[in-house]
């Protein structure tokens, strides 16, 4: 064994991988696993999606593209998205990456190092303090409150602010609670950014699974355009159930887009050839297939609520985006980790301890209802039956 670098002991991981492999261990063995731990959409990718990469494969798209992206398709998601956030975005500003992460990574390697702090919301999505740490910077967690509906208090943000704040992250909505940031928090936190002359890192891949009003994004507030302080997070993995494709992109001010290209030059070389022709036919073709998902999501949503909410020790919010429920399992006495492991190995239920997103985690977990109806009645009982034996 050789020695590997200090920065690798501060890397984390992802607990869904982690208890995925757990559960198809216990299917290996005959046990029946309903999956409620992976956040992706139990849904194919619509049929004229996967036709634009074969036809694109067949048509010689199988060697390099330009870094950033292909032309036809940073095109569209600058005219797209800059009609949606009521900007001028122009594709200079666009970088395609290999998933959504890497947008993540990079914006943190070229803001983060030692000696800078960046907030992020806990919980939260694991990788942002993953990387934050592996940067050298310090990650400072922004807590989100249940009995606000996961939103975060402003009051506890701006003491947090200081000359070293490199960053803040946002994400709406939310990974994994489900909460959206209501337009006054947006405003605030935009007139503190503008002041200071923090970015503001904002994850937005959930952006078109939004079940209550108008999707709001920071970059829409003075001072906080794509031009200026906000770096859009987003992609395709979400909306069109193509997380196995690996396809996203960030939006930012046109002089970041240029670093950020250098870390793909020095990273990926450049996005899939045919992938990328797939995205365009997402954004051109029929939203059909995205408007049937949401409504399934939808349905899925006030079942799995309900279903929580009437198993003793359980209280659940309803979540307004995403496809995750994020209940409070405090009554049944046991911490997130060992209701984790008990509904894995009693249940046959693959749930997410609370604190897989966080320290302000615990005392939840994360299910994922990108399941079936069925799946998920199902599960709800084998969760009352094994709680109630515990």
């Amino acid at each position: 064994m050789f020695e590997l670098a200090d920065c690798m002991s501060r890397l984390g991981t992802e607990s869904a991988f982690q208890v995925l492999s757990k559960a198809r261990a216990l299917e290996a063995q005959g046990r029946d696993v309903i999956h409620l731990e992976i956040g992706e959409p139990d849904f194919n990718t619509p049929a004229h999606i996967i036709e634009a990469a074969c036809r694109a494969l067949h048509e010689g798209w199988t060697h390099y593209t330009p870094s950033a992206g292909i032309p036809e398709l940073t095109n569209l998601i600058a005219e797209q998205l800059g009609e949606r956030r009521r900007q001028p975005i122009s594709p200079a500003q666009v970088v395609v990456t290999p998933g959504g992460k890497p947008i993540m990574f990079f914006t943190l390697l070229a803001l983060a190092q030692p000696g800078r702090e960046v907030i992020y919301p806990d919980p939260g999505f694991p990788i942002y303090r993953s990387m934050i740490e592996f940067c050298g910077a310090k990650a400072v967690p922004l807590p989100l409150r249940e009995d606000l509906d996961f939103a975060f208090q402003l009051d506890e943000l701006k003491p947090l602010i200081n000359d070293r704040t490199a960053l803040i992250i946002l994400n709406s909505p939310q990974n994994p609670t489900g909460g959206i940031i209501e337009a006054k928090d947006l405003k605030a936190v935009a007139e503190i950014c503008a002041e200071h002359n923090i970015p503001v890192l904002s994850d937005e891949i959930y952006e078109q699974i939004t079940y209550d009003g108008e999707f709001q994004s920071i970059s829409t507030y003075p001072g906080m355009s794509t031009s200026e302080r906000t770096i859009i997070l987003h992609g395709f993995s979400k909306t069109y159930a193509m997380t196995g494709w690996r396809l996203g992109y960030g939006v930012m001010p046109e002089w970041l887009a240029e670093h950020i290209k250098r870390l793909m030059v020095n990273s990926n070389s450049c996005t899939n050839a045919a992938t990328q022709w797939a995205g365009v036919a997402a954004l051109t073709g029929s939203q059909e297939p995205v408007a049937e998902m949401v409504a399934a999501f939808r349905q899925r949503r006030d079942v799995i609520v309900e279903g929580l909410n009437s198993i003793p020790g359980i209280t659940c919010r309803k979540p307004r985006g995403a496809f995750y429920v994020f209940p409070n399992i405090t009554g049944t006495g046991l911490s997130s980790q060992q209701c984790e492991d008990l509904l894995l190995q009693e249940a046959g239920v693959a749930a997410l301890s609370g604190t897989s997103f966080g320290i302000y985690g615990e005392g939840y977990l994360r299910l994922s209802y990108a399941n079936s109806v069925e799946n998920i009645e199902k599960a709800i009982e084998r969760i009352r039956a094994t709680l109630a034996r515990a």
